[in-house]
Parts: structure tokens; sequence; C-alpha cells
């Protein structure tokens, strides 16, 4: 069934198909096109710079009128990142707007993970540092970074995982294109209903 939430999703996922944001990466799962997976690179010459981070996001039917759960999959040392993943930024909460989609919340996660505002914490201790002791904030991102690696995002492990990904979304494009048919093919029937019963009424008459 096509909703206007769905809709809106297909329209996200040819975007970004179509002209990809530097340093993201989404496609949404197979069989489910309001759970979405993700990756976001850290970015260059930041603390950050060389990191894998996996997220996913949990839409509604609601959106774009509600922002998505988006939420870190990888281990994630920041300031406003919670214990469980959940990221604590304005355009996820008050200052959503349906004027944004996938590539703009993944753009501006990406930036707070460099740009972040300690003044609302969501991890009081990577807050501290980086307001007190950056060297050892520095650090700790680095841990965090390397950590990522062994997530599976370097060497072997990273090309195979890039040929998965590559196949997830295939399999997304495909669920993606069926929702379209069927909502083609539903306009077409109602179509036909509407020409057969106009039909019976020019006969009547």
């Amino acid at each position: 069934m096509s909703t206007p939430a769905r809709k809106r999703l297909m329209r996200d996922f040819r975007r970004l198909q179509q002209d990809p944001p530097q340093g993201v990466n989404a496609s949404p799962n197979s069989d489910n096109i309001m759970l979405w997976n993700a990756v976001i690179f850290g970015p260059e010459d930041t603390p950050w710079d060389g990191g894998t981070f996996k997220l996913s996001l949990q839409f509604s039917e609601e959106y774009p009128n509600k922002a998505p759960v988006v939420k870190f999959v990888s281990s994630i040392f920041h300031p406003n990142v919670y214990a469980d993943g959940g990221i604590c930024l304005d355009i996820l909460q008050n200052q959503w707007s349906p004027i944004y989609d996938v590539s703009a919340i993944l753009t501006s996660i990406q930036s707070l993970l460099s740009d972040p505002n300690p003044n609302s914490p969501a991890n009081s201790e990577a807050a501290r540092l980086y307001s007190e002791n950056r060297r050892e904030y520095n650090r700790r991102v680095k841990e965090v970074v390397q950590a990522s690696w062994m997530e599976g995002t370097n060497g072997d492990v990273a090309a195979g995982e890039g040929e998965e990904e590559e196949a997830e979304q295939a399999e997304a494009q495909a669920a993606v294109n069926a929702t379209e048919t069927g909502a083609d093919s539903t306009k077409k029937e109602d179509e036909s209903t509407a020409e057969l019963t106009e039909q019976e009424r020019k006969e009547e008459a």
C-alpha cells in the first residue's frame, strides 16, 4: 500500500541515488521501506576522520510531518549522543520541518560529529572533556574511530560489506520499484473502474 509517507521515502531514496551527499550513504530495508540503514563517514581533518559509523532510521506514517527516530548503531563517544545511540539534535526534535529529507538528516548528523553542542549534553563526560580537556576528548574519539574499523570497515571485511551493501541497495531499489508499480496498478484500476461507471451511465441514458 502506497501512503504519503512511503511515497516521500521513495523520493528521498531516489534523490540519495541520483545526488548522493559526500560522506553519507543510506537505503531502506529490502522488506520495510519505513526502516533504513545508514552509514556516516567521519569528516576529514577532524578526530573523526577515518571512522565509519552505522545508524538506523525508523520512520512513521506521519513522515515528513514527524521526524524519524535516528540512532547510532555503532559505538559513539560524543557530547550529543546518548548511551543507547539516540541523538540530541534540534532538527530531529523541536526544529524539525517537513522540508528535511534523509539526505539532510544524515549530513546534519555528520556535521554534528565535528561540531558538537556541549551546552545540551546527552553524554556529560564527553561534553566535559570537549570543554575542559580537548586532548583527552580527541583521544577518546580516536578510540571510537579505531573501534569502527573492528566492526568490519577495513580490509577484506570492508570489501565484503561493500558487496553486501550493494546487494541490499539493489533489493531496496527493487522494493521501491515494486511499491511504485503497485501504486500505478491501483491508480489504473481506479481509472478503469471510473471509465466503466461512466460508460454504464451513458448506456442507461
